[in-house]
């Protein structure tokens, strides 16, 4: 198997998630692919067929946010050879 191949099987998949009345939103993406995450999420919101709107993807996209810091302060606590500073 070629070496990105290995890469892109490794990847974890995420979610996000949003219930609006009777629509459900699942958003799927590999960690890593945040960007094409945000990029869904605005061609989502441009779609006027569907009752997700620029709210909805404001939202999604600060829940998006406060994960990616999470992990992030989440590999500085397993790092120990680094100070955080707050």
């Amino acid at each position: 198997m070629p070496p990105n191949e290995v890469m892109d099987m490794k990847r974890l998949q995420r979610q996000l998630v949003l219930n609006k009345g009777a629509e459900k939103f699942i958003f799927r993406y590999e960690e890593g692919r945040e960007d094409d995450l945000l990029d869904a999420l605005v061609d989502q919101a441009k779609d006027h067929r569907t009752e997700f709107d620029w709210f909805d993807a404001a939202v999604l996209s600060f829940k998006l946010s406060q994960m990616l810091i999470g992990r992030a302060e989440g590999l500085l606590a397993d790092d120990s050879d680094v100070t955080v500073l707050h």
